[in-house]
């Protein structure tokens, strides 16, 4: 998120949300949208590509904080979330939803940098950790893979594991492929003749 930041903003008293964009304006170098309709706010969200989801909102039920932090799409960017007061649960809820920050007792011109500072933080480090799950799981599924054509070529071969695996090896290496796609072609195969 290099350059001029692009911030929306979500409160429904467009007046106020007038404001909020303003003391934004002043508070650093941003780009900002206020949304006051709410019907369509996930698709507004999604034409509009912000940085950052500012939501606004003085007492928010469990539905309608959970519908604003997804329609907000808290993967696809930091959502951060100013509450008038909340009740026991909702900021947990807000968590799972996957909203960056909750802050209780409203918006404050003075903290809204440093809070937003800390929602893209902590959006951040969520997507590396996102990023290095799905990595893991795809190295466990190729694992497994590898490990079956393994078994089907000792079985087929009547050879020990290492010389499976080489066998593997070599049929990648001559296909110009990695090790998991041969693995996951001859499953594949075995399958179809089985």
């Amino acid at each position: 998120m290099t350059g001029k930041m692009s911030i929306i903003v979500v409160e429904a008293d467009r007046d106020r949300g007038m404001q909020i964009a303003e003391g934004l304006q002043q508070a650093g170098e941003f780009d900002v949208q206020v949304i006051s309709e709410l019907t369509h706010l996930a698709q507004e969200i999604a034409a509009r590509q912000p940085d950052i989801v500012l939501i606004d909102i003085a007492n928010p039920s469990r539905d309608t904080l959970e519908e604003l932090a997804l329609a907000s799409g808290p993967m696809d960017r930091p959502v951060a979330m100013f509450v008038d007061r909340s009740e026991a649960g909702l900021s947990d809820a807000a968590i799972e939803a996957g909203v960056s920050a909750y802050v209780v007792d409203g918006l404050h011109p003075a903290r809204v940098k440093p809070v937003l500072d800390a929602a893209i933080a902590r959006f951040r480090m969520f997507q590396r950790m996102r990023v290095e799950l799905a990595e893991t799981k795809r190295a466990l599924e190729e694992r497994k893979l590898i490990d079956r054509a393994k078994g089907m070529i000792m079985k087929a071969r009547g050879v020990e594991e290492e010389e499976a695996y080489a066998i593997l090896r070599k049929a990648a290496m001559d296909q110009g492929k990695r090790v998991a796609d041969v693995a996951s072609a001859l499953v594949t195969a075995a399958g179809l003749l089985s």
